[in-house]
């Protein structure tokens, strides 16, 4: 009896055992064959859950498109599906397909990122809002960093005074890892504008927190002490920490007592962003809360900070590579010296002005070949919000969309050469402040970015004192990598020294 119990036993284990692994070859079937109501786009799902996402983050030194997505263009054609981070995606470098997903956000798509990113910006980052409270957020960062307010001689002042008393203290040393160098410059400016932070050691405290939380923003989501993806999200909370007491700080000073015995919000004119966003939060029937109010601030610090730095480092490198460019951009380019010698002939102010920014014209075509080059964003993401049919495939509904910026920048039908630098092919042509079909690189559709303006500012003041004023020389470094996004694993290492233009 005993045998026979143990007989039965076994065979219910084998069976089970059968049974899981029927199981398992069917789930292994339905992720590799998704369910469509038409016909998916060619590519690969990857292994069950992780999908493609350790060839996704595999580095490559190189300013091409990302080995991962070259190869698949390559064998696939300009849309193709795959697997990231254990979500479905349809990547597109289609021109056509781009622009209908930026035009029909609301209607066919919606913002939309995997949620290991959006739990490194924030569940109520202003990329996870939608619709109208988007819109408000929106208009809210356009009123402060907008053109009418870049246009006030005060901004304006604030980024030459960065510009010119960094560029000086560099100037006094050995060696300058440009990256860092760059990224506190504007990181401490971007601090004053959005926070009027001055205090040394709490503003070190936050810089500190985002370099930690930049160096693992692009990186597979293990959240395991010792990772990129760990340190990152320690960056987000020690930042957090200091953003939320900042706030809680600044609420307390504008609240005093009222006549009806509670407290009153003094309303204050003028001031920083974070003025600004107390007002909105303190109203009787506010749409912004406290917990949107500190992801909107740190994505604003993040966006601000990392994305200028990264394409004034990579601008620099390119014209020290390229010195018929760079003298082009000194020496036979008419607008820096119109600008100096107006100054000369004794104008009571040697400071940049809004038309002379304006006039920069060769160095507007400077970065906008730069971030173009750059594409600091791998990747734009989208969700359908419905099955969409688009030559003769089928996007599902829930799943995403990857419009990728570096395969349009970098299509040698659009842009011939396209791994050259060329700043003269944006001769002659409008000023690009948002996207288009052949240029996202700030983004597209009603999410460009609003910091666009602000961003080519700040480049244009350093790139003009840079190049009128000084000198400088390679030393080391300058290795680029894509991990998929941009990144200079040893710095990039240069000696700068004053100079008469």
């Amino acid at each position: 009896m005993c045998a026979y119990y143990m007989r039965l036993s076994g065979a219910g284990a084998f069976a089970a055992l059968v049974l899981l692994m029927l199981l398992l070859l069917y789930a292994a079937h339905r992720w590799r064959n998704p369910r469509c109501s038409g016909r998916l786009p060619p590519g690969s799902m990857g292994l069950p859950l992780v999908g493609e996402t350790l060839q996704f983050f595999s580095p490559e030194a190189s300013l091409d498109v990302p080995r991962f997505v070259r190869h698949r263009l390559a064998r696939h054609g300009p849309i193709f599906k795959t697997s990231l981070v254990g979500h479905p995606v349809v990547v597109s470098a289609d021109e056509e397909l781009n622009y209908m997903v930026f035009q029909q956000e609301g209607q066919l798509f919606q913002s939309w990122y995997p949620d290991s990113f959006v739990e490194i910006l924030g569940r109520d980052n202003v990329g996870e809002q939608q619709g109208a409270t988007f819109k408000y957020l929106k208009n809210m960062v356009f009123r402060y960093f907008g053109p009418e307010s870049l246009r006030e001689e005060s901004m304006i002042r604030d980024v030459e005074h960065a510009v010119r008393s960094s560029l000086c203290t560099w100037s006094t040393m050995p060696a300058v890892e440009l990256k860092e160098a760059v990224s506190a410059m504007v990181f401490d400016l971007s601090v004053n504008k959005l926070l009027g932070l001055v205090e040394p050691s709490r503003s070190k405290i936050l810089r500190r927190s985002f370099f930690d939380f930049v160096r693992g923003l692009i990186s597979f989501p293990l959240y395991l002490p010792g990772t990129a993806y760990y340190s990152c999200m320690k960056g987000r909370q020690s930042a957090m920490e200091v953003l939320r007491e900042v706030l809680e700080e600044r609420k307390r000073s504008v609240q005093v007592p009222g006549t009806g015995g509670g407290m009153e919000t003094i309303r204050r004119h003028g001031g920083d962003f974070l003025d600004h966003v107390i007002q909105e939060i303190t109203k009787e029937k506010p749409l912004v809360t406290d917990r949107m109010a500190l992801d909107l601030m740190f994505v604003l610090l993040f966006a601000s900070f990392h994305t200028t730095s990264l394409a004034l480092t990579l601008a620099v490198k390119l014209l020290a590579d390229h010195p018929h460019v760079l003298e082009e951009l000194t020496v036979s380019n008419v607008e820096h010296e119109t600008i100096l010698s107006e100054r000369k002939a004794g104008r009571e102010s040697d400071g940049i002005t809004w038309m002379e920014y304006k006039s920069m014209r060769v160095t507007s075509q400077v970065i906008n070949e730069t971030v173009r080059l750059a594409n600091i964003a791998p990747g734009i993401f989208r969700k359908a919000l419905k099955d969409i049919r688009f030559k003769g495939f089928t996007i599902p509904a829930g799943w995403g969309i990857m419009v990728c910026p570096p395969a349009v920048h970098l299509n040698p039908d659009i842009y011939p050469d396209p791994l050259t630098f060329n700043p003269a092919r944006f001769k002659d042509k409008p000023d690009i402040n948002r996207g288009s079909r052949y240029f996202m690189a700030f983004g597209g559709g009603l999410r460009s970015c609003v910091g666009a303006d602000f961003s080519k500012l700040q480049m244009s003041i350093f790139l003009h004192f840079l190049v009128t004023r000084y000198r400088w020389k390679n030393l080391g470094g300058g290795k680029i990598v894509r991990n998929p996004g941009l990144e200079f694993p040893d710095g990039y290492h240069i000696q700068i020294r004053h100079c008469d233009y």
